[in-house]
């Protein structure tokens, strides 16, 4: 395998990424994450509607992950600001799952996934935060890249 970390120079020392020479192109990032419930606690959120004492579970976690796509750069510290186009994030039940997904989407000359990651992480912790007072036996699982386009390497799980 001939690949290198980008984001260390020969010197062994962090560096950013010189995108200057890239061309700009959409580039699009999509990922995904689970928070698992015990059973019981979640068919009392399914029963409430996912509304919990501080609101909206799933509304409040998307805007949450929302947030922190447009703050990727400061939370990453090698990550670029990047203008984005499009942040969208669903949250869909399952058996005793939260599923997320998050699309995030940019006219720029480097791709959106770690945006789109800290989507999914940001909306699973809120989730979390709001239902750790009926259990502490939640899990956040699966967080993973599921497809990327715009740049010299797409990829598709």
């Amino acid at each position: 395998m001939s690949k290198e970390l980008s984001h260390i120079d020969k010197a062994g020392k962090a560096t950013m990424v010189d995108v200057s020479e890239k061309g700009i192109s959409v580039r699009t990032a999509i990922a995904s994450g689970r928070v698992t419930f015990p059973k019981e606690v979640f068919a009392l959120l399914a029963a409430q509607d996912f509304l919990g004492a501080k609101g909206s579970i799933i509304q409040t976690a998307v805007i949450a992950g929302i947030q922190a796509v447009k703050k990727t750069s400061e939370l990453i510290p090698l990550c670029h600001q990047l203008n984005l186009s499009k942040v969208q994030i669903d949250i869909t039940p399952s058996d005793n799952v939260l599923n997320i997904r998050c699309k995030v989407k940019c006219n720029e000359r480097t791709g959106v996934e770690m945006e789109a990651l800290t989507g999914v992480s940001i909306s699973a912790l809120t989730i979390y935060d709001m239902c750790k007072a009926l259990s502490h036996d939640i899990s956040i699982t699966s967080i993973q890249l599921e497809e990327k386009t715009g740049g010299k390497n797409d990829f598709n799980r």
